[in-house]
């Protein structure tokens, strides 16, 4: 398919326009908490070791990065849309830049490991960008996705923000079409104080 220049133009528009309405990611409590249970499940099941090439996707002010770096594991990179995000990450110390996710300017096979975690959510369209993902990760290595169910108490689905909160289904088959195979699962309900919320971590290795 031929795509216009005036096509190309309302593409871009429509992503800058989603750009201007990024905020800081500023971390909280149960977040870094989740993060810290499933970096520890990534390394209980030999999914990086110390000369892993790690990429945070959609890193706010760094709590992975943080965590990675306590661990020992020097070679990552964070990204995220947000000029503060990117400012605080980069006073840390880290490797942190304003970047995409549909975008990514790296070459193919440069990351062991791709951390997503609760970004998916926020792009126009998952399928490109899950094959995005899959474009710059070595084959055989690992990515971690975790989401937002949809429906619960707090309705992610209607946060400005969200554009893809879809369901368990969707998420699995949108993952083996881009090229990857479901290795674990698992979730993480709590209470908030609108009521139950639930999130779902999938751990996938990138066919060979």
């Amino acid at each position: 398919m031929e795509i216009s220049a005036d096509q190309l133009g309302r593409l871009v528009s429509f992503i800058d326009k989603i750009e201007s309405e990024t905020y800081p990611e500023t971390p909280t409590f149960m977040h870094s908490e989740i993060t810290g249970i499933a970096i520890d499940n990534l390394i209980s099941m030999g999914c990086i070791n110390t000369n892993s090439h790690i990429l945070d996707i959609g890193c706010g002010q760094g709590p992975a990065l943080d965590l990675f770096r306590d661990k020992g594991y020097v070679s990552t990179v964070g990204i995220t849309l947000n000029n503060e995000d990117v400012r605080i990450c980069q006073e840390k110390g880290h490797n942190a830049y304003k970047m995409d996710q549909s975008f990514l300017e790296f070459p193919d096979a440069s990351f062991n490991l791709l951390w997503a975690r609760h970004v998916i959510e926020h792009s126009i369209f998952p399928f490109f960008t899950l094959s995005e993902f899959a474009r710059v990760m070595v084959p055989g290595g690992t990515l971690y996705l975790e989401v937002p169910a949809p429906e619960t108490s707090c309705h992610h689905e209607t946060n400005p923000n969200h554009y893809s909160v879809l369901g368990h289904g969707a998420w699995i088959s949108l993952l083996r079409r881009c090229g990857f195979t479901l290795r674990d699962e698992g979730s993480y309900s709590f209470l908030t104080p609108m009521g139950p919320d639930e999130y779902w971590g999938f751990i996938c290795t990138k066919n060979k």
